[in-house]
């Protein structure tokens, strides 16, 4: 059994109950999801999706992909694969996990998934435009993606300036902030701000935070004006 006494664990403050990190994206015609982790199923049922055309995938760690066979209930009420785009190194991580999902002779049941192939040019998924955007988790390449005037990064500690440049312009920037104490593969919350106002983006909502930034409601009073921290059910219109 795992227990935590830390303050954000034992907070009554409901911002401070934090699943893994995702994001619904959705038009009028169109809904998918940036990464599918261990909470999947739970998030999805919390925030009623019952419409899922896609899955996008930022890279292969567990806490991103390991919700992936839950797919299978949208294949039921939906009667067709799920959509799943990753670059190629994510797609070999994702078909030697999930072997049985792409085999010859599949258990009846298993999910079904039409997987697409992704680098860095623009894709279109029903009706939205994706951008994807390189960034750097330690030595790893993880994807990025801007939707419109909305870009979503996760898992870096470093951007390049040419990718720095197909995020500048964005309305709203959702940036992983770990914690205060340098971290050898995430953003601190210092460098995210001035990441953030470098770019000069309006609204800066920081995700991917650990236990060990502390409470919610302590770090945003900290905050620059324009900058807040993501929580569990918020919603952006844009």
């Amino acid at each position: 059994m795992i227990g935590c006494r830390c303050s954000v664990c034992t907070s009554a403050d409901p911002r401070d109950q934090r699943l893994r990190s995702s994001i619904h994206i959705h038009s009028a015609s169109t809904s998918l999801v940036v990464d599918a982790g261990p909470d999947f199923r739970t998030q999805m049922l919390r925030a009623s999706v019952n419409q899922l055309d896609a899955v996008l995938l930022t890279h292969a760690h567990k806490d991103h992909i390991a919700g992936l066979d839950d797919v299978r209930a949208y294949n039921h009420f939906q009667q067709k694969p799920m959509s799943l785009f990753a670059d190629p190194r994510t797609e070999e991580a994702v078909r030697r996990d999930y072997y049985y999902a792409f085999s010859d002779t599949k258990y009846p049941g298993t999910p079904e998934i039409d997987l697409f192939s992704i680098g860095e040019e623009p894709f279109v998924v029903g009706d939205i435009p994706v951008t994807p955007i390189r960034v750097m988790h330690l030595k790893m390449p993880v994807l990025g993606f801007r939707f419109g005037d909305f870009t979503y990064i996760t898992d870096a500690n470093y951007i390049e300036a040419a990718e720095l440049d197909k995020i500048r312009g964005s309305r709203v920037l959702v940036l992983n902030a770990l914690r205060k104490e340098k971290h050898l593969s995430h953003f601190t919350l210092a460098e995210a701000i001035e990441l953030g106002q470098g770019l000069e983006v309006p609204e800066v909502y920081f995700t991917h935070i650990s236990h060990q930034l502390g409470l919610h409601a302590d770090i945003e009073a900290e905050l620059p004006s324009g900058f807040h921290l993501a929580f569990d059910g918020l919603q952006i219109s844009i």
